[in-house]
């Protein structure tokens, strides 16, 4: 079975452990509002967009959310407070469904050879740690990987990022702090091309300083490794610390007008009660979101599976 299988029964306990508490505060709350109500009615609904907004899901989600559970009520004329929790799985599964979420993550690594990703993210959201944990679970699916330390400004980011290459056995190019972001990215896909390597990944500078400069920083980086492999990188993964919830959503909007992000990693959800900021940013920003962070382990950066994670956060276990 594969690294990144959702079908373990391990990985299934870690998912379920990690959502526990965005579980707790949701459930908790929707529990409340249920109180003598047998039917979903219009009142209840005003109560569950309430309880959607404060669990970080969105306005702009949650609105829809809410306004296609008043449609199915207007439509069968007669719901019951039993049939919420389906009613909601099956509207959560379909806006992941429309974000144009990746059933298949791992067709196109195994197609690109060398596959490119470039991670970008704000300080502090563990951009470093997740590029390490990937750096573990591809190796140990048998793919050579290399690593290039491009986040030159922050104090010990490189060294961060070599301890991490240590630690997995995998290369790390690096030339040190302060140097040029762009040309340690050309170097580390100069050598994945040169030695024969399946992934690269670009670790990049965690700033939100001004957007027009981090346009320019990204682009620059982007434009120098297409020089070798034309298409390059294929993949800009955005880092986003769940628990940060709508600091989050600003975070995607910056990065997304600044470079093309093409698939999400939201981290830190097993500290916090955000959990809804997933279903939000997916359905907001049409960008799927292929890794969540459950725990600190370097096994718990795990594939993001929209069926198991939907059916962990409505489990009431």
């Amino acid at each position: 079975m594969g690294i990144f299988s959702f079908f373990s029964k391990d990985k299934k306990e870690k998912l379920d452990h990690g959502l526990e508490k965005t579980k707790s505060s949701l459930f908790d709350k929707i529990n409340k509002a249920l109180v003598g109500k047998s039917t979903v009615d219009d009142d209840f609904l005003d109560q569950l967009e309430e309880i959607l907004v404060t669990s970080d899901v969105g306005i702009e989600t949650t609105l829809k959310i809410i306004d296609r559970l008043q449609k199915r009520v207007a439509a069968d004329k007669y719901i019951n407070t039993s049939e919420l929790n389906k009613l909601l799985k099956d509207e959560i599964a379909k806006l992941f469904d429309e974000s144009g979420l990746y059933e298949n993550a791992f067709e196109s690594e195994k197609s690109t050879k060398p596959y490119v990703i470039m991670v970008v993210g704000v300080n502090g959201v563990g951009k470093t740690t997740t590029i390490g944990k990937l750096a573990h679970q591809f190796k140990s699916t048998g793919r050579n990987v290399v690593l290039g330390a491009g986040d030159t400004f922050r104090a010990a980011a490189v060294q961060q990022l070599k301890i991490w290459g240590e630690r997995n056995g995998v290369h790390v190019v690096e030339h040190g702090m302060n140097t040029d972001p762009a040309s340690v990215a050309f170097d580390a896909v100069k050598y994945a091309t040169e030695n024969n390597c399946d992934i690269v990944i670009i670790d990049t500078a965690g700033r939100l300083h001004n957007r027009v400069d981090l346009m320019n920083e990204l682009g620059k980086i982007k434009r120098v490794m297409s020089k070798i492999i034309p298409n390059a990188p294929h993949e800009v993964l955005l880092v986003l610390d769940a628990s940060t919830g709508q600091n989050a959503f600003e975070q995607a909007k910056q990065f997304t007008a600044a470079t093309e992000v093409n698939a999400l990693a939201l981290t830190k959800l097993d500290g916090t009660a955000k959990g809804g900021v997933v279903i939000g940013i997916a359905d907001l920003f049409k960008i799927p979101v292929k890794y969540i962070g459950v725990g600190e382990g370097i096994e718990d950066l795990q594939l993001f599976n929209k069926h198991e994670f939907v059916d962990s956060l409505f489990n009431s276990n």
